[in-house]
């Protein structure tokens, strides 16, 4: 646990600490599903904080299990790229987007089927008010979000390999993400089977768009603070700065009186050649961040190298 970043850390301990509290408090009468999961908004048990309280219920173990494997799997990656604050913000907004679409996915249901024109509906032989049968209408689960985790490690590690079972060869992560919606799509047009497959795609969609808008809004993603390539650079910035200052101390004092013989540059000189150096790297994590690694040229990826093993 002690390698996987804050936010992505707290979301798992955050998510597991609410299951286990359903299925305790469950056993005492006490539905935290019925409560904070998200209800359509026509049904008398809907609240409006509950686009945020859904995403952090369960319905089983295997539900849980899986979407926190896939958020430990890619959001410590995305984290580690962003920065927390920039990643918890992505994540809240999936996790919302996916109820918001959803919710129309249900409003489309409700108007279609004319349930309007109804005060009671029959299912299984049971005679059911309305409201009753509106309050039915619940979602819970983290999947959209991490649907929306899944969408940005697609988008910035387009070419990266996975291994995904039962698949027996790796594939790309871009034609991984394309394969999910597909399916996706699929599901949702098929035959009702429990799960929100909408609510997957709404998370994507909404991960997508906010994405889209942060790489033509490079300045719009600036109040989340510096992400974690910055610091990165920043730390080795450091190391390599004070590595340097030593060098030239060292130079100037072994020198003795020859001390002009033993220093090559001057501070004016040296700081330029810094300046033009650290501006080449933030442009080389700018086109990650947009583009990923593997947009790179080899010459960008050697310099890259280069700054982080300075000699």
């Amino acid at each position: 646990m002690n390698n996987i970043p804050y936010m992505t850390k707290n979301l798992l301990v955050i998510n597991v600490l609410a299951f286990l509290a359903t299925w305790v408090l469950g056993r005492s009468g006490i539905d935290l599903n019925a409560m904070f999961g998200l209800h359509f908004f026509m049904a008398s048990d809907f609240h409006v904080y509950q686009f945020l309280t859904y995403m952090f219920l369960h319905g089983g173990f295997t539900h849980i299990l899986f979407n926190m494997f896939a958020l430990w799997m890619f959001g410590s990656v995305i984290e580690r790229v962003w920065g927390p604050k920039k990643f918890i913000f992505y994540y809240m907004v999936c996790g919302v987007g996916a109820g918001i679409m959803q919710e129309i996915v249900q409003y489309v249901n409700y108007s279609v089927q004319g349930l309007a024109a109804y005060e009671f509906v029959s299912i299984g032989g049971q005679r059911l008010a309305m409201d009753v049968f509106l309050n039915q209408w619940m979602t819970i689960g983290a999947s959209g979000a991490v649907y929306g985790i899944l969408l940005a490690f697609g988008m910035i590690f387009p070419n990266e390999r996975l291994f995904i079972i039962p698949i027996p060869f790796p594939i790309k992560a871009k034609w991984l993400i394309i394969g999910y919606i597909l399916i996706e799509l699929f599901a949702a047009m098929g035959q009702s089977d429990g799960v929100a497959h909408m609510a997957h795609l709404g998370g994507m969609l909404f991960g997508f768009l906010l994405i889209r808008y942060w790489q033509k809004h490079p300045d719009g993603s600036q109040r989340f603070g510096r992400s974690y390539g910055q610091e990165f650079f920043d730390n080795l910035k450091r190391k390599y700065d004070s590595r340097q200052q030593r060098s030239r101390m060292n130079a100037e004092f072994t020198g003795g009186g020859n001390r002009q013989e033993t220093r090559k540059e001057t501070d004016e000189e040296y700081n330029a050649r810094q300046r033009q150096r650290q501006e080449e790297i933030d442009a080389i994590l700018d086109k990650i961040r947009k583009s990923g690694y593997d947009s790179l040229t080899k010459e960008e990826k050697k310099k890259l190298f280069d700054q982080s093993h300075p000699s």
